[in-house]
């Protein structure tokens, strides 16, 4: 009995936190008349009182249309602007981030010279600012370097993050000693060694480390707003709140296609997700 009143406890928590999105996507494929109708009694009287009506929520479109997408996808070149903006600027991130952090991480992790664990606490520190605090400090290094309103702003903090050599350190240390020993027996150098013993060890610490800098990144709003003056310039999670000019149904599609990227990766990777983040955790 108590497992069915926990699975019913569950479903019903899972449904309250579907619940935005189902919304969100029902109204994507909703007609801007019907759109209209629905939500007719949102924003402020003549007096510029709010009204207090409910708004006419419907799971079920009176009929399915896709003029939304369509005027996104066909008639709005600026919106495939910034999605591509934002893929030019995570993807670099991504990959320079992963680079550079599993190069570290083997350093700080195997590799036996002096200062190496302050270095790693400086690491750690750097993780435990609130991320307002060094956005001064990367901006006057931008302005000195030439790098404002240039993506090269965003792209190169974000290379030089602290959190994948973190996550990527906790992996390696878990790997005992003796492989890099055996390398070095069979004349393997420390790039080999890295490439052929160390990377395959930590796939699933890679997998974690490329999924959440995608969420991290693709939603990123202070660094944009601060480093980027042009619109045009600026990536899709600034500009969705511009993108629906007063027409609610634009905005609804809008989400969907800005939250489609991170549900798929993660849908795709999920289990990847959870090994990566479950080993990241065990002491070496």
């Amino acid at each position: 009995m108590k497992k069915y009143l926990l699975t019913l406890l569950m479903a019903g928590l899972g449904l309250v936190i579907l619940f935005p999105l189902i919304v969100t996507v029902v109204n994507s494929l909703t007609s801007r008349q019907e759109i209209a109708l629905n939500y007719a009694s949102v924003g402020s009287g003549s007096s510029g009182a709010a009204f207090t009506e409910f708004v006419n929520l419907k799971l079920i479109p009176d009929q399915v249309s896709y003029e939304q997408y369509i005027t996104l996808l066909v008639e709005s070149p600026r919106f495939l602007l910034m999605f591509w903006n934002s893929v030019f600027m995570v993807v670099p991130i991504i990959i320079g981030q992963t680079v550079v952090a599993s190069l570290a991480s083997y350093a700080l992790s195997k590799l036996q010279f002096r200062g190496r664990e302050p270095i790693f606490l400086v690491y750690l520190l750097t993780m435990l600012m609130p991320f307002q605090v060094t956005l001064v400090p990367n901006y006057l290094i931008a302005d000195k370097m030439g790098l404002l309103n240039h993506v090269s702003a965003i792209i190169w903090p974000g290379v030089f993050a602290a959190f994948g050599v973190f996550l990527l350190r906790q992996f390696m240390m878990q790997i005992p000693y003796a492989y890099i020993e055996a390398g070095k027996l069979d004349g393997a150098g420390h790039l080999l060694i890295f490439l052929k013993i160390i990377v395959p060890m930590i796939k699933p610490g890679f997998s974690a480390l490329v999924i959440l800098l995608f969420v991290d990144y693709w939603n990123m709003i202070e660094q944009p707003l601060i480093f980027l003056d042009d619109p045009f310039m600026q990536p899709l999670s600034i500009y969705l709140s511009r993108i629906n000019e007063g027409e609610l149904g634009i905005a609804f599609a809008a989400s969907v296609l800005y939250m489609a990227p991170m549900v798929l990766l993660f849908l795709y990777a999920e289990s990847y997700l959870v090994q990566g983040v479950q080993l990241s955790g065990i002491k070496g």
